[in-house]
């Protein structure tokens, strides 16, 4: 039965455009920031002086700041259009700032710098006259080749970064003079060559990158005076040194053994002993009976193993307030579990004539993977993150909101 006159099938017609010519950004500077909202006009002025005559934009990756960089960066990106702003929610570490800066832009070079001002931009300048005159993968500011210098640092934090420095090459092989430097450029097909081997993790990208290429890098090194921070606070703390140091051991170790799961088990090994140590406390300094004794040293042990690994092996993902309560009671029943995992195996072994220690070895392997992959998913997954309060004033001062020039 026929309702209408049929309509043909709808076929484009094909439309000759145009070609449009844009002029394409030669050079993208790269900016992690958090709690900067105060450097940011000046780290953008400065980039204006100097990077004049130079198609350039600035990305600034910003880890959810509560200061209101982001909303900063924007009032800035609203008056000149080559200053862009990644804002990540759930997320932090300079290192994956760096790597998402940088999948972000289509620049056939990229730098890398601070959003301190503590990195003067006029060395952009030598570095990308450098790296393209002599066909370099990558350009280091270093702070300790001739006619550079650390600047105001006090003899303690020298000595570290010296420590830092000599242990990395226990994973690079290239003679950088400053392989802690967090002001480089590099080449894009340089970075794309290392970028799925990278572990983002840390403060050191161009550590990661170095040990992360597939091939050795061709780089050089130009002379950087390190300046004294203008406006907010050193990141730096405990924590800095301790993403630092698991940073060289998954270079080491990776990915043959996931690092976060090796602290896993070194905590679980920990905790094998916390839990002896307060089993003989309650059952025989204090004469409870073993069974009780056995009980607090289960929870204690248990206890302290959530702690060690709420602070350290899941520090991106870490747990606070309400949820490290119920993050406690899921590993207590993850861990729970893995015990009855552990007992099932290694008597299933053992039944079959095999030796004690095999059966014991392979249920605490079964007990440690499980207890690992299920805390995973159940205690440290990763959720949506609680929103930042708004600071008290977002926008920034009439003075500071410009239009700057393009370039």
């Amino acid at each position: 039965m026929t309702f209408g006159p049929r309509i043909p099938p709808f076929e484009p017609v094909p439309v000759e455009l145009p070609p449009v010519e844009l002029p394409s950004v030669e050079l993208a500077v790269v900016i992690p920031t958090f709690n900067e909202r105060d450097n940011v006009p000046l780290l953008v002025d400065q980039l204006n002086r100097t990077l004049t005559g130079i198609r350039w934009e600035a990305i600034f990756v910003d880890d959810d700041s509560p200061d209101g960089t982001a909303d900063a960066v924007r009032a800035l990106a609203r008056c000149q259009g080559n200053i862009r702003c990644v804002q990540r929610l759930g997320r932090r570490g300079l290192s994956s700032a760096c790597i998402e800066g940088i999948l972000a832009t289509a620049a056939p070079h990229i730098a890398v710098m601070d959003g301190d001002l503590q990195h003067d931009p006029a060395v952009l300048l030598e570095m990308l006259a450098k790296i393209k005159a002599e066909r370099l993968d990558i350009v280091v500011a270093s702070r300790y080749m001739d006619r550079g210098n650390v600047g105001a640092w006090d003899p303690a934090r020298a000595l570290i970064s010296d420590f830092a420095g000599r242990l990395s090459r226990m994973v690079i092989k290239a003679d950088l003079s400053d392989p802690m430097s967090g002001f480089f450029l590099v080449e894009r097909g340089a970075f794309t060559d290392a970028m799925r081997s990278l572990s983002g993790q840390g403060f050191k990208i161009l550590l990661d990158i170095f040990a992360s290429s597939p091939r050795p890098l061709v780089f050089a090194e130009v002379p950087l005076t390190f300046r004294q921070r203008v406006y907010g606070e050193s990141k730096l703390d405990t924590m800095v040194a301790w993403e630092y140091l698991m940073l060289l051991l998954e270079k080491l170790v990776g990915p043959a053994v996931p690092v976060r799961f090796l602290l896993f088990s070194l905590i679980g090994g920990l905790g094998v002993g916390i839990h002896l140590a307060t089993l003989w406390t309650v059952a025989f300094a204090f004469s409870a009976p073993f069974e009780l004794g056995q009980a607090a040293a289960t929870i204690v042990a248990m206890t302290s193993n959530f702690l060690l690994n709420n602070l350290f092996t899941y520090r991106d993902r870490r747990l606070r307030g309400r949820r490290l309560w119920t993050g406690l009671i899921s590993f207590y029943a993850v861990c729970g579990a893995g015990a009855a995992a552990n007992v099932g195996v290694a008597s299933y072994i053992f039944g079959g004539d095999q030796s004690w220690w095999l059966a014991g070895l392979a249920g605490a392997a079964v007990s440690a993977v499980w207890n690992y992959a299920m805390s995973s998913i159940f205690t440290w997954s990763a959720r949506a993150p609680a929103p930042n309060p708004a600071p008290a004033a977002a926008s920034l001062p009439a003075a500071r909101t410009q239009a700057y020039p393009a370039n």
